[in-house]
């Protein structure tokens, strides 16, 4: 079956006419300003006094009690600046993009020296890619706003940034889930200011951590970091990665604002400023535009928005005290006939689909210090997840027997409430000490029917309609932890603690030790080793399975194990040269107690989430499964400086499992191998050379997903779709390629306080028919092939001013 191609039209005279206006209009030199706070890495305490320069031109500034600083009437375009105090180590920033429609909030963690009577000496160059958790010694990299825009192929999307990093597979354009080392992407833990949060998407389901469109908007958020293996003892419940997001603050001097459109970000606004005495407040809206524009991959129109914010009382004798949230909500119609092309990804001629998603969080935090050398941290928080789905089909479709029957009913809602308290602690430069609780109180309300795979028992001539899940639920996890940084030598450190989780499902509580070893040969030559045991739960929607016994609803699998994985991880980091870095990381992962069928079969859960819904007919499961993921990693990157930049990585894996049967099979997420090459490079153009024209590419190519045939004649037999177990992931689609190309511009006004920002990223320029799935067709009595995406141009335009 062939690819349909989506046709796009851009006047591309009218564009180049237009940015020109701009680049004439901004002839005149305009000032920026540079704002932030500085604290302690580890008892992210306020520091006064520290020593802030502008390397330009010298100018400097100190922080003040609140470790607040400000430089102004600052040169527009790319510049360094320094942070020194005595006792910590210097930090010097370069190609910081100051522009005249905003300030530039830039806040820093110092990390202390490890002997406090010397004065610095050490003017390290800011390592950007280390994580800011200090703890996070292996498998870690610290994730910046502007990768987030700035890269091609992005779609201003922090979960594809990440498809770009060593270690994460992710060749699907339709959705964004997060593959970490060959595990599922249910594996994954995402964290909004250290609250754990469901799938923070639009068009999520029960159980799923990605989807096609995210709600997490790049304007409110602040450098995160992204975490793949061996994780600190403070992230639990996880076995794949964590992905711990965090929220900026708002301006605390001056009002400001951003509006724009973007073919996929839709329609955005953003408001922040000074909020009380020394408060701020941080707002920001979208309305998704990809049903209009075509990038959503099906003819039906999605519609989703979301928002979110971030308010900072200040300080008060009390402590600090900051609200945040977001909020998302999305809907989507599948109308038949009416929306269907036989290349679309989601839906059926035969079918009428409505589908409801809702995302939201919001948490109170309160920050104190105990002392000069101690802090607590304390925030209560709130998620909710709620999916409705209602699915029409046309039995008989096309003839005169055509009979509209409910098909599917679902109505899941998730709420979870949880309280986190972490105490920091520096009792002297070499030892430092992070522990805590995390406390979460799970309430689930999900019920799924639906005719899918089903006998005729009542003999009305259709499949019963059955209740799949019925669930209403709470239950609790409790994790305990603790965690310290022992600095031995300047050169040799040790992240040490243990990790505690109880779930109270099947009332186990287990211990998970965790160690990361960092031994600096050389300023410029490291060595890492890290270890960790982690547990998770086996995920809701197989947790909560009905199986009717006797006209009686049984949840046989709610006992289950958690499952326990084991982490390996041995890393080697060279800093070739200013703003090279280049890092190899070998890692080996052992499963144990995945959930497989207590008959010989080639199921195991660690196959699910790699689509909407998971199994429906897995029930009595046994907690007996086994895997293991071992790979090599390359990254060899050289951040912006000089007007460009680079990144390249390999990933060499391999992902393997075992179910009941005990024959070792090939995971779906076993692609074997995935290369990234991204580059770009800055123009300065302009009268002053204040505005800078910017190109930005990416070239991804990864292995085939592999996946389990057909039995065709047993489909067609049927009526459904019936895969050949004996065989289950024995075939590989063939291999990803995907090329895409941005064209940027950033106008600075002459006269105002504005900027302007244009972009377009074509996306797959070669069009590759990348295979999205291949499947049978109920309709056709064949086994068909549904291809990706092809090339689409992404624009968009900002204002901020």
């Amino acid at each position: 079956m062939k690819k349909g191609k989506i046709e796009f039209t851009i006047d591309f005279r009218k564009i180049i006419i237009l940015i020109l206006f701009f680049i004439g209009y901004s002839s005149f030199a305009q000032k920026g300003a540079i704002r932030g706070k500085i604290i302690d890495n580890l008892t992210e305490q306020p520091i006064e006094g520290v020593t802030v320069i502008f390397l330009a031109d010298s100018t400097g500034t100190n922080t003040n009690p609140e470790g607040l600083y400000r430089l102004d009437n600052l040169p527009i375009g790319r510049a360094s600046v320094s942070f020194s105090f005595v006792g910590y180590e210097t930090v010097t920033l370069s190609n910081i993009d100051v522009t005249s429609g905003k300030d530039v909030p830039l806040d820093i963690r110092l990390n202390a020296t490890y002997n406090t009577l010397k004065e610095v000496v050490l003017n390290s160059r800011s390592k950007k890619d280390k994580p800011i958790n200090k703890l996070a010694a292996v498998s870690a990299r610290q994730v910046s706003v502007d990768e987030i825009t700035k890269y091609a192929g992005g779609r201003s999307d922090v979960a594809r940034l990440a498809s770009n990093f060593a270690g994460v597979s992710a060749p699907n354009d339709s959705r964004n889930d997060i593959v970490v080392r060959g595990n599922s992407s249910t594996g994954l833990l995402w964290r909004i200011d250290g609250i754990p949060v469901p799938s923070p998407n639009h068009f999520s389901s029960l159980g799923t951590t990605g989807s096609p469109v995210s709600a997490l908007n790049p304007n409110v958020m602040s450098n995160s970091d992204f975490i793949t293996s061996a994780f600190p003892a403070e992230y639990g419940n996880a076995l794949g990665g964590v992905f711990d997001i965090n929220f900026r603050k708002g301006n605390t001097d001056n009002y400001e604002y951003t509006v724009g459109v973007g073919a996929l970000t839709g329609f955005e606004g953003m408001a922040e400023g000074p909020m009380g005495k020394d408060g701020s407040f941080l707002v920001a809206a979208r309305y998704g535009l990809a049903g209009v524009t075509g990038g959503f991959g099906t003819g039906a129109t999605p519609n989703y928005s979301d928002i979110s914010f971030n308010l900072d009382f200040g300080k008060s004798k009390l402590g600090n005290f900051s609200f945040f949230g977001i909020a998302g909500n999305s809907s989507i119609e599948f109308n038949g006939v009416e929306d269907y092309d036989e290349e679309d990804l989601f839906s059926a001629p035969d079918e009428v689909i409505e589908f409801t998603s809702r995302f939201g969080m919001m948490g109170l935090r309160h920050t104190i210090a105990l002392n000069n050398f101690s802090s607590i941290k304390t925030t209560l928080g709130g998620s909710f997840s709620g999916q409705i789905g209602e699915i029409d089909r046309i039995y008989d479709f096309d003839t005169p027997q055509a009979n509209l029957l409910r098909f599917a009913d679902v109505d899941n809602t998730e709420i979870r409430m949880t309280l986190s308290s972490v105490y920091n602690a520096k009792f002297t430069n070499k030892f430092s000490l992070r522990s805590g609780i995390m406390l979460e109180r799970y309430n689930l309300q999900a019920d799924v029917a639906n005719r899918n795979e089903q006998p005729d028992n009542d003999g009305d001539g259709y499949p019963d309609f059955t209740q799949r899940i019925s669930a209403d639920d709470s239950y609790t996890v409790f994790q305990p932890y603790a965690q310290g940084l022992f600095r031995f030598s300047e050169s040799f450190t040790l992240n040490a603690g243990i990790h505690g989780q109880y779930f109270s499902l099947n009332e186990t509580f287990v211990a998970e030790p965790r160690a990361a070893l960092t031994w600096n040969l050389t300023p410029v030559h490291s060595l890492t080793f890290g270890y960790g045991l982690h547990h998770q739960n086996v995920p809701a929607p197989l947790l909560f399975l009905n199986q009717n016994i006797g006209g009686v609803n049984l949840q046989a699998n709610r006992d289950l194990d958690l499952v326990r994985s084991n982490h390996y991880v041995l890393g080697y980091d060279l800093r070739p040269g200013k703003g090279w870095r280049a890092k190899v990381e070998a890692y080996y992962q052992d499963i144990s107690n995945a959930a497989v069928d207590n008959f010989s079969s080639s199921y195991s859960s660690l196959t699910e989430g790699a689509d909407f819904l998971f199994s429906q007919d897995k029930f009595n499961l046994v907690s007996n499964g086994k895997a293991h993921n071992l790979g090599l990693e390359f990254t060899v990157e050289k951040f912006l400086s000089k007007g460009w930049y680079t990144l390249a990585t390999v990933s060499l894996f391999e992902a393997k499992y075992e179910g009941s049967d005990g024959i070792e099979r090939n995971s779906p997420f076993n692609n074997g191998y995935v290369f990234n090459l991204l580059g770009g490079k800055e123009f300065k153009v302009g009268k002053n050379g204040k505005n800078v024209l910017s190109f930005d590419s990416k070239f991804s190519t990864s292995g085939g997903r592999y996946y389990t045939p057909v039995d065709l004649a047993a489909s067609q037999a049927a009526g459904y779709e019936i895969l050949q177990d004996d065989l289950a992931f024995s075939e590989q689609y063939d291999p990803y390629v995907r090329l895409d190309f941005k064209v940027g511009m950033k106008i600075n006004s002459s006269r105002k306080k504005v900027s302007h920002q244009f972009y377009i990223d074509f996306q797959n320029i070669t069009n590759s028919e990348n295979v999205f799935v291949r499947q049978y067709n109920r309709l056709t009595n064949s086994v068909d092939q549904i291809d990706q995406i092809g090339f689409f141009p992404d624009f968009g335009y900002k204002i901020q001013f």
